[in-house]
């Protein structure tokens, strides 16, 4: 099998080598490389449509005696543009025996998330340095194309609305995306146009719910990807005086259990597992420790996998604990009253620079956690002034990054107040009967919109449809509408509908999780989840940093 770089991440996300070797496919190797030739052997290509990828298959067959391969099959991540079709027809056409278009140019990051893989997006969709150039309308050609052909593997043709604002991002983003499907479903393989499916596409800009970005998240996931230095989802640790790595992936069950839920519910639930692990053979006893994990291991290798997988996730809950403890713990009430506007008894906040000061100068706190909560109080006020904003910097000795805080309005977000510059705000759902740990009492803007969208209690002004004919949406799944074919995605969910969230410009751990609650919550819809890329406190004040300087001084990290 020959694949290209994007190709190489792609198919990392969805399967393994052993997969692959199970499909007997025996060599993986990159199409852009030198490579031994196998003329006895045919050859699977899994490569994006790009002259590059395309120069690679061409050179395997220049002349029938040299092939690097018995025959060729090829699969295109997305649409082959007719110039490279024909070079594909005129260098090799005799030694290609399929060539198919398959739709796949977005990455399934998790069971109900997907990225675009477009860590440059964010600066080219948002920086004011590229808004008289044709940059920003090229990246949003390309995002919508990849979003078609989410919709296309997931069989949807869904109604697209947006969130109507002072951007036109979402607006853009939406009517391109609708345009596509109809091209899209005008050439499918049967030829025939495929009527909008019970589902919604709601296209959200990134300026949108900005609390949800910076705020400090103690449900295991967002608080372990936010507090450690966790690189392409690889966590490092260390155990019995050994460093070691373990990636957190949708094959690790426990992982999967316990990701979304809150750090207290993860320290209390791991040792349990543990001692139930441990009471087949009745080893280990009193109080839950690393090495006597470590030690249990030994004794019983059958449920060594098992252990194994409790020893990565016990030492993810400490270190994430011992961060909380030291400094994160007294930030956290501080970031809920200004976030929500009421302290722990529900009384309004009075002074939210009262709030604010304690934070400030405090020492301890790193100027990231500063410039958060900084940030957090000008989300809560709709702004500040000039002057106010000025001495806070000054205080805080935070000039080299004031643009972390300068820049959000070009996010459409308020840094400085004006009559003109108020955010419309959305209307919050009362969760006031639901249990809530003090420190985690904000709830993801976003979750309520999959909720009022699946109630179908979204407002047409604020949020509307691009197409003429909307489907008739039946979210809350009242009335039974199309079962899917057998076989078919999740096809335990028998779904009559399907919500899909596509936010321009990054999504948050807290947001992810969100999906999953709200397709629990309500078994009839299924809540899809996507963006340009995931998204860390951190990682997000870095890009905002970078939104007023010039491309070529602007370092973009990939995913």
């Amino acid at each position: 099998m020959l694949l290209d770089d994007y190709t190489t991440k792609l198919l990392s996300q969805c399967c393994k080598m052993t997969d692959l070797l199970a499909e007997g496919i025996t060599v993986v190797e990159n199409v852009y490389k030198n490579r031994e030739p196998v003329p006895h052997m045919k050859a699977i290509y899994f490569i994006t449509p790009t002259k590059k990828s395309v120069d690679g298959l061409i050179d395997d067959f220049i002349t029938k005696s040299s092939s690097r391969y018995k025959a060729a099959y090829v699969y295109f991540t997305d649409f082959c543009p007719d110039n490279l079709f024909n070079k594909i027809k005129l260098s090799c056409a005799k030694s290609i025996r399929r060539c198919k278009e398959i739709n796949i140019s977005f990455f399934p990051y998790e069971s109900q998330v997907f990225t675009l893989n477009v860590p440059d997006a964010f600066y080219r969709c948002y920086s004011p340095t590229l808004e008289k150039t044709k940059d920003k309308d090229a990246v949003m050609q390309v995002m919508a194309e990849q979003i078609v052909t989410l919709c296309a593997t997931l069989d949807e043709n869904p109604g697209v609305r947006y969130k109507s604002g002072p951007s036109d991002k979402a607006c853009k983003l939406a009517q391109l995306v609708e345009k596509n499907l109809e091209n899209y479903y005008k050439t499918d393989e049967q030829s025939q146009i495929k009527a909008k499916t019970h589902s919604q596409l709601i296209i959200i800009d990134r300026g949108f719910d900005p609390v949800s970005t910076v705020l400090h998240e103690l449900t295991f996931q967002a608080m372990a990807y936010d507090l450690l230095p966790i690189e392409n989802d690889t966590y490092k640790y260390k155990t019995e005086g050994k460093e070691r790595e373990a990636i957190l992936e949708e094959d690790d069950e426990l992982w999967v259990k316990i990701r979304h839920k809150h750090i207290a519910d993860v320290i209390e639930e791991i040792p349990k597992l543990f001692k139930e692990v441990s009471s087949k053979r009745k080893a280990a006893e009193g109080k839950v420790s690393i090495s006597a994990l470590a030690q249990l291991m030994k004794k019983m290798p059958l449920y060594r996998k098992e252990i194994s997988r409790q020893v990565i996730h016990l030492n993810l809950a400490e270190d994430c604990m011992s961060k909380f403890k030291s400094n994160i713990e007294r930030l956290c009430k501080t970031e809920q009253d200004l976030a929500l506007g009421t302290d722990v008894e529900g009384q309004k906040v009075k002074d939210s620079m009262r709030v604010l000061l304690p934070v400030l100068l405090n020492k301890s706190h790193e100027s990231y956690d500063k410039i958060r909560a900084i940030l957090l109080y000008i989300f809560s006020t709709n702004g500040t002034t000039q002057e106010n904003l000025d001495k806070l910097i000054q205080n805080v000795q935070i000039e080299s990054d004031s643009d972390m805080i300068r820049n959000w309005k070009y996010l459409g977000v308020p840094v400085i107040a004006s009559s003109a510059a108020q955010q419309h705000k959305y209307p919050r759902r009362d969760r006031s009967s639901e249990e809530t740990y003090q420190l985690s009492r904000w709830t993801p803007v976003i979750k309520d919109v999959m909720e009022d969208a699946i109630e179908n209690k979204l407002d047409s002004k604020d949020w509307p449809y691009c197409s003429q004919c909307p489907p008739t949406w039946n979210g809350s799944g009242a009335v039974s509408a199309r079962q899917k074919p057998k076989g078919s995605y999740k096809d335990e969910r028998k779904s009559s509908a399907r919500l899909i969230i596509f936010v321009i410009g990054g999504i948050t751990y807290s947001e992810m999780r969100s999906a999953y609650e709200v397709s629990q919550a309500y078994k009839s819809c299924e809540v899809v989840i996507g963006s340009t890329h995931i998204l860390t406190p951190k990682r997000l004040l870095d890009e905002v940093k970078s939104l007023g300087k010039h491309k070529d001084m602007v370092c973009i990290k990939d995913e």
